[in-house]
């Protein structure tokens, strides 16, 4: 679940953000008046949204931008005039702010925030130098011992790896040890 933390420099103006998000289903895990704050319920969270003023009691929300972690996305709500040049992972709103706008951009933030995610997940890892050279070694000896080439040695890994569900290293470990 994605964290959303709401930040302002006067706490009446955070409770009436609050509010609105919750009336629309989000789910509000603080509120906050300094980035110091923010700051620690980020820490707690693996991903999450921050929906802030341009000036918190603290620091400026370009400040807070560089501590938050890179999973954090922001959503400043400010003046037209009261904002820096654009910062990556943040959002501007103007104030004025219309309900629906603030609603609808955060709803659209989480939902980018879940597809990056299921990308990432989705992005097979990177495998260790020593994971590499366990299944070279692990082809190379069923090469030599089963006669194998190196494409059926690879695909034997490969299946033995998805029927016993381990990574490929682990199960070119489990050959090395068998044969050795």
């Amino acid at each position: 679940m994605v964290s959303v933390i709401v930040a302002f420099p006067a706490l009446e103006n955070g409770k009436r953000i609050k509010n609105i998000l919750v009336q629309h289903g989000f789910h509000i895990n603080a509120v906050c008046t300094a980035g110091a704050q923010v700051l620690q319920h980020a820490d707690r969270s693996d991903r999450g949204v921050v929906v802030c003023a341009a000036r918190l009691q603290d620091m400026m929300c370009s400040q807070l931008r560089e501590y938050l972690p890179a999973c954090f996305e922001m959503l400043v709500l400010a003046g037209p005039g009261s904002w820096e040049e654009p910062m990556e992972h943040t959002v501007y709103l103007p104030m004025p702010l219309k309900v629906y706008e603030l609603v609808n951009t955060l709803e659209m933030t989480v939902q980018s925030m879940a597809v990056t995610r299921q990308r990432r997940k989705s992005r097979p890892g990177q495998r260790s130098q020593e994971e590499n050279q366990a299944i070279r070694q692990a082809k190379e000896l069923l090469m030599a011992q089963k006669q194998m080439t190196e494409g059926e040695a690879h695909r034997y890994i490969q299946k033995s790896s998805m029927d016993s569900g381990t990574g490929l290293g682990e199960t070119a470990q489990m050959i090395l040890s068998m044969f050795r």
